[in-house]
């Protein structure tokens, strides 16, 4: 019983920082900070759910020599959540330089200078 409960609070806790990616990504202002919330949101959201997962495979689990299909079960969840945690930030990362070099302008507030455009001005394009 606590098992399914604690499976059951991972999960809707996934849910919800997956809304809240969703929400990010139709109501922030430019790519840039829609990229930041669907990447992190997706990370988060992903790991809450297939942590849920994984913990509701332990609810009849006894011990390892009887059930050791389960936890075969529960190390592939794991082995997909470190997948996600190594290509979502870099998926995440080659769109915004895919979009940096298409020239996409961030949304900056009057009187406010853009640091990575004075970054990029500067550095040697050999350098790059």
């Amino acid at each position: 019983m606590i098992i399914t409960a604690i499976s059951v609070v991972l999960i809707l806790a996934g849910l919800v920082f997956f809304l809240g990616a969703a929400v990010g990504l139709l109501r922030f202002p430019d790519f840039y900070v829609r990229m930041h919330a669907a990447g992190k949101g997706d990370t988060l959201s992903s790991l809450l759910v297939i942590l849920g997962f994984a913990v509701y495979q332990l609810h009849d689990f006894e011990s390892f020599s009887q059930n050791w299909l389960t936890l075969l079960v529960i190390l592939k969840l794991l082995a997909v959540v470190v997948f996600i945690f190594l290509t979502s930030p870099t998926a995440t990362s080659a769109l915004m330089d895919a979009g940096w070099e298409d020239k996409m302008k961030p949304v900056i507030n009057e009187g406010r200078s853009n640091h990575l455009e004075d970054d990029c001005g500067k550095a040697n394009p050999s350098e790059l």
